[in-house]
């Protein structure tokens, strides 16, 4: 996947800072912010465990779920014309609506 890291298991985004002239990176799918800076990849690896390590013990202390949960379920909205070519792409697929976005966007998550 495109701009992210995966430190410890966790999932972060990186973006780059032309302010600063620094990578950032932020976690994605905690229950607070934990995010960090460096110039390299290296750097983002280092800051980036130092930052989820302080990030967990805090929720270790506090009795905080440090990653969200999430349902499954999710509203989007489209163009009715958009809509219609879609229903007519997923039964061309043999697929129901839901499975052909579910299989779409899994294509376009993991690209």
């Amino acid at each position: 996947m495109k701009n992210t890291m995966t430190i410890d298991g966790y999932r972060a985004v990186i973006q780059f800072d032309p302010e600063i002239e620094m990578f950032r990176g932020e976690f994605v799918g905690l229950n607070g912010g934990a995010d960090f800076y460096a110039a390299d990849i290296e750097g983002l690896k280092r800051e980036g465990a130092a930052s989820l390590r302080v990030f967990l013990e805090m929720c270790a202390e506090d009795g905080v779920e440090p990653t969200k949960a999430f349902s499954g379920k999710f509203n989007v909205r489209v163009p009715p014309e958009l809509h219609a070519d879609l229903v007519v792409a997923a039964t061309a697929e043999g697929k129901s609506l839901n499975q052909w976005v579910v299989d779409a966007l899994g294509r376009e998550a993991h690209a």
